[in-house]
């Protein structure tokens, strides 16, 4: 069976680490071998970079820094996590990918989406995800979940004007690829949003050639 990459995005407080969980079990279940990771993060230099991104500060990070920046770790994390894992057949299930810069940097930020595509291509080659599960939830429900964890970081601490663009963005995304997204109202109770996971990973299993 040929490996597949699957990526769960979503703005601030979708839920993505309790349904992450709930993918790794589906996972599991099916007896797929699969790593889990994240972005930005992923590999320990990749981890070091995200702490930079999110960190709050006081000095402003430029975009074009932080555009750099997203990249310069998905390149580690894409050759010494993601392709060694495809190449040797095990899933790849990943907490963000490109398209998040998409919608943060390119929509939030309002960054030219030619720029992302050229860095995109530099990096990634033809590599993109097989199946992207897209958890939306209306922003200000989102905020209010965030900020109940704790301290928020340098992208949580935006107004809420730039979540709503980025909101927009992951639709606009999500639309021009509908042969790899879904689209999960994250708004619902927990085992609704999770009913439409299982949903959405058993027809992609199925046409796979699964039964």
């Amino acid at each position: 069976m040929v490996a597949k990459f699957i990526t769960v995005e979503g703005t601030e407080g979708v839920g993505k680490t309790t349904n992450i969980n709930f993918i790794k079990s589906w996972l599991r279940q099916n007896e797929i071998k699969f790593v889990a990771t994240r972005e930005p993060g992923g590999t320990p230099l990749a981890e070091e970079i995200r702490d930079l991104l999110l960190k709050p500060r006081d000095e402003l990070v430029v975009s074009s820094a932080e555009l750099l920046l997203m990249f310069a770790g998905r390149a580690q994390h894409l050759n010494k996590v993601i392709l060694p894992a495809l190449q040797a057949d095990t899933w790849v299930l990943c907490d963000r990918f490109t398209d998040a810069t998409y919608a943060y940097q390119g929509f939030g930020r309002q960054m030219s989406s030619e720029l992302i595509v050229q860095l995109e291509n530099i990096v990634q080659g033809d590599i993109r995800p097989d199946l992207t599960l897209l958890l939306d939830i209306p922003v200000e429900i989102g905020l209010e979940r965030a900020n109940d964890r704790g301290d928020p970081d340098r992208f949580e601490q935006e107004q809420q004007d730039f979540f709503n663009r980025v909101r927009a963005g992951y639709l606009s995304l999500a639309n021009e690829n509908s042969d790899r997204y879904v689209v999960i109202d994250a708004s619902q109770e927990l085992q609704g949003v999770q009913t439409d996971i299982a949903l959405a990973l058993d027809t992609f299993y199925k046409s796979l050639g699964h039964e």
